[in-house]
């Protein structure tokens, strides 16, 4: 019987999450309801938190799937491309995340608008989708910089993913301070272009 509750559950949390990713990549995470979430998923209201916590945990698990996406199209990316220069491959696969970050805006800001902090009670599946991300940074970094320790490589590639993220993010935007969308491509390839040793 318990098996049964369970596989229940299971089903109704994907429905939810299913109905939160539609509704975030429509409107925005901001935008999500939970009245709406149950409409959407055909269950009651209270039978929401019978699978989640909250509306942020939702949010998290939406964050997660796109996370394993955007990890997905980076690597897609670089294909074919290891004999390619590692500050090519770090330039395509920024190309990469620009472009999802312009197919999938509202769920790409999601991922960053969420209030959480490192030192926070993180799951782990959502640290993993990160990290599934910085790895493949991680590789070209090791060939630029075959010297330095995991720590400073790790630094690196967050400072490297840090730096990719505010061209993107500026330039989506169309903040003062950041470039037009269309020369975007030629910021980050003019950043990256230029890292490793002399």
């Amino acid at each position: 019987m318990a098996g049964k509750a369970e596989a229940r559950k299971a089903a109704l949390r994907e429905k939810l999450v299913q109905a939160a990713e539609i509704r975030m990549a429509r409107d925005g995470a901001g935008a999500l309801r939970a009245r709406d979430l149950a409409q959407d998923a055909g269950c009651a209201l209270g039978a929401i938190y019978n699978v989640f916590d909250d509306l942020t945990a939702i949010i998290m698990a939406v964050n997660g799937r796109t996370f394993q996406k955007l990890g997905a199209a980076v690597q897609a990316s670089v294909a074919g491309a290891e004999a390619e220069p590692p500050t090519r491959r770090l330039i395509l696969m920024s190309n990469a995340y620009l472009h999802f970050a312009v197919e999938n805006t509202n769920l790409w800001r999601a991922m960053f608008d969420l209030k959480m902090t490192a030192d926070g009670p993180v799951p782990d599946w959502y640290l993993a989708a990160l990290e599934g991300l910085f790895a493949n940074i991680a590789r070209p970094v090791a060939e630029l910089f075959p010297d330095k320790s995991a720590e400073e490589a790790g630094l690196m590639v967050r400072a490297l993913f840090s730096s990719v993220h505010g061209i993107v993010l500026l330039g989506l935007e169309r903040r003062i301070s950041g470039v037009p969308p269309e020369q975007i491509e030629q910021m980050i390839a003019q950043v990256l272009g230029r890292i490793g040793p002399r």
